[in-house]
């Protein structure tokens, strides 16, 4: 039964075998991320020491999206797997528990939406016929909620039409945590809102104020935002969710591998705030892309197109 890693990690250090193991295992993951060639020897040593962990708990493990020390375990989940992304970017199988394995928490958004229902109609102007805005104030009514959201909002926000550029990093941080640390009864509500027109189709493009989270002034290649990925634990992690719980195929009715759309659409929250942040393409439909472009890819153009082709032709999403 797979266990968490961090709890694996130190079941493993405190076995002087296990140990041995581990550490030649984080050397390995240490080169791969200062970008060193190993060589033949190197590279068996490193496939053994990972085979060599058997049966141990470590090879097993998991991390959960709202754990508290979500990074280190994720760190400890690719030492143990380096081997995994050799070469492309097909990572095969997510660090993450199940969601259906993991708690749901008990919210109050059905009451919450009552009270907006019982206010003023004039007081909620358009209310009625922008889903956006009313999960907006339905949110603004849940302590949590409000103060999360009012956190990303003021600082992907902050720069923006003045001459200073807003700090990416930051505004990918707050997002992570509000998509992490509110119920999902609130944040999907919010994210994935049916709208009827366009001014409501805006409200919802705008959600993750792309101007700072998601757009740069150039569109850089896929491949970049990839290679920027892949260098992060928690977006890597994330991406590796995403292809295991969006993975598309042609002959299943659904259009989804594992058949849960919920799944799928949870695993696309997660790499919001993460340097492959997607987003709604327009205010009149429901598509979203990343922002980046295949051009100039040279004879990595089709890998490039498969990147980008995750997010805008994907069925199962």
């Amino acid at each position: 039964p797979s266990s968490d890693c961090v709890t694996a990690e130190q079941l493993c250090l405190s076995d002087s075998t296990c140990n041995a193991t581990y550490r030649t295992l984080e050397n390995c993951a240490l080169a791969k991320t200062r970008l060193l060639s190993l060589d033949h020897d190197s590279r068996l040593r490193c496939l053994n020491a990972e085979l060599d962990l058997g049966n141990s708990s470590l090879l097993h493990c998991k991390c959960h999206r709202r754990m508290k020390r979500q990074e280190h375990c994720l760190r400890i989940f690719w030492t143990v797997h380096s081997s995994m992304t050799d070469g492309y970017f097909n990572l095969e199988t997510s660090p993450y528990e199940n969601p259906a394995n993991e708690e749901h928490w008990k919210t109050d958004y059905n009451k919450l939406a009552a009270l907006v229902s019982g206010k003023n109609c004039s007081q909620l102007a358009g209310d009625a016929t922008n889903p956006c805005l009313r999960a907006t104030h339905v949110c603004n009514l849940s302590k949590k909620c409000f103060r999360l959201r009012t956190d990303y909002a003021s600082i992907c926000t902050k720069g923006a039409g003045g001459e200073d550029v807003c700090d990416r990093r930051k505004c990918h941080r707050g997002l992570r945590n509000f998509f992490e640390k509110v119920p999902e009864d609130f944040t999907k509500r919010i994210l994935f809102c049916p709208c009827q027109d366009e001014f409501c189709g805006e409200r919802r493009r705008k959600t993750i104020v792309p101007d700072c989270s998601f757009q740069y002034n150039t569109k850089p290649n896929c491949l970049w935002l990839l290679d920027s990925c892949l260098e992060d634990h928690i977006c890597k992690s994330r991406l590796a969710d995403f292809q295991q719980n969006c993975q598309p195929i042609d002959m299943s009715p659904d259009g989804c591998s594992l058949h849960s759309h919920a799944a799928c659409l949870q695993a696309y929250m997660g790499m919001i705030g993460t340097p492959m942040t997607p987003n709604y393409v327009s205010n009149s439909s429901v598509e979203v892309s990343l922002w980046c472009s295949c051009e100039n890819s040279g004879n990595q153009k089709e890998k490039c197109d498969q990147i980008l082709g995750m997010f805008e032709s994907n069925k199962c999403l």
